[in-house]
């Protein structure tokens, strides 16, 4: 079992790592929510911009190939959305992360520990500006 590390945390939200070969991070709010559409205004924007932050970044930290944005809840009843950047060379593509390997991991990727931090200033940012 993969313990949860959260990279940013409000009240209305927070980040984790999802433990991958490529940069993957989940939002979640923090009130255990199952649908969107049970989110306050508040909460779905928080969320929404979290998302945005998050793929503008990796789009410029990691130049992918394209970003993918999930929302499922299946497993986890609890309103998140799963963002990860994705290559050609990763073992997966094109394919889901959850669907059948296609090769062995090429990636040579900058750090995630530096992305993660300047994810966290990016989001203390945004809320800063929201309040």
């Amino acid at each position: 079992m993969t313990v949860s590390t959260n990279i940013y945390v409000d009240s209305l939200i927070r980040v984790e790592v999802e433990e991958s070969e490529i940069p993957w991070l989940k939002v979640f709010a923090q009130e255990k929510r199952k649908e969107f559409s049970e989110c306050s205004v508040e909460e779905r924007s928080a969320l929404l911009e979290a998302v945005n932050v998050i793929e503008k970044l990796m789009l410029s930290y990691y130049q992918p190939t394209k970003i993918n944005i999930a929302s499922f809840g299946n497993y986890v009843p609890q309103v998140h959305w799963h963002v990860m950047a994705r290559f050609a060379n990763d073992s997966f593509f094109p394919e889901p992360m959850w669907g059948e390997k296609q090769r062995e991991s090429t990636l040579k990727l900058p750090s995630f520990k530096t992305f993660c931090e300047e994810i966290n200033q990016e989001l203390l940012s945004v809320a800063k500006v929201a309040q």
